[in-house]
């Protein structure tokens, strides 16, 4: 199955899944009977700036930066997106994305080591 077939599938799925198949936790309801539209309108992200890092750098769309000709993959989830890059020792880079730490970046081995997810849940250690 090519992806052109995959895609007309998924969509067929999605055309059952909300307009003819009713939810028991929508009331016996499809999802497009109750479905409403944002009130606010999204108009993407502000202009990223990082004043307390070296330079911003853009991430192309496939999901890579450079720093000094070395090509370092990050993430294909923010193709198109300005980072903060800033080097805390030598080759080491710190990546940031708005106010949120992303990793390190070692410019011998060209890899992201990440830093602990920021949305993930909080763990206290037991006492």
């Amino acid at each position: 199955m090519n992806s052109l077939q995959q895609q007309a599938m998924f969509n067929g799925f999605v055309q059952e899944f909300n307009f003819e198949r009713p939810h028991e936790a929508l009331n016996m309801k499809c999802p497009a009977e109750v479905y409403t539209p944002a009130s606010r309108v999204y108009n993407g992200l502000p202009e990223l700036h990082y004043p307390f890092h070296d330079r911003p750098v853009l991430v192309t769309a496939c999901g890579r930066i450079c720093i000094y000709r070395r090509k370092i993959n990050i993430s294909t989830a923010l193709a198109g997106q300005s980072l903060g890059i800033k080097e805390v020792d030598e080759g080491i880079w710190l990546v940031s994305f708005m106010d949120y730490g992303l990793g390190y970046i070692d410019l011998e081995q060209r890899t992201l080591q990440p830093i602990d997810n920021p949305f993930g849940p909080g763990v206290s250690p037991m006492s």
